[in-house]
């Protein structure tokens, strides 16, 4: 994986911007990596990871029964303390 130093990465984005369709391009600042250059089809493809994991989530949520809006927010206030509000 490339690594440059932040001031190259600035002076020479345009260079950068290439080289990440061969790999990502970590960006340092005093030798600590704080960014990387990712192509828009890497970008994407991690993306459709995340998106999977939490389709997967949310799946396995509903198998297991879970609760809808009110008796979250029941719960969340009775967590806080919070007094449930009469209805008019």
């Amino acid at each position: 994986m490339k690594k440059v130093s932040a001031t190259e990465a600035k002076t020479h984005l345009g260079q950068h911007l290439e080289a990440i369709h061969a790999g990502p391009v970590v960006i340092q600042k005093k030798d600590r990596p704080v960014a990387v250059l990712l192509s828009m089809d890497e970008y994407d493809r991690l993306r459709s990871f995340e998106d999977a994991y939490w389709s997967a989530r949310a799946e396995e949520a509903e198998k297991s029964g879970w609760l809808g809006v009110e008796e979250s927010m029941k719960l969340l206030k009775d967590a806080i303390g919070e007094k449930p509000q009469s209805k008019q």
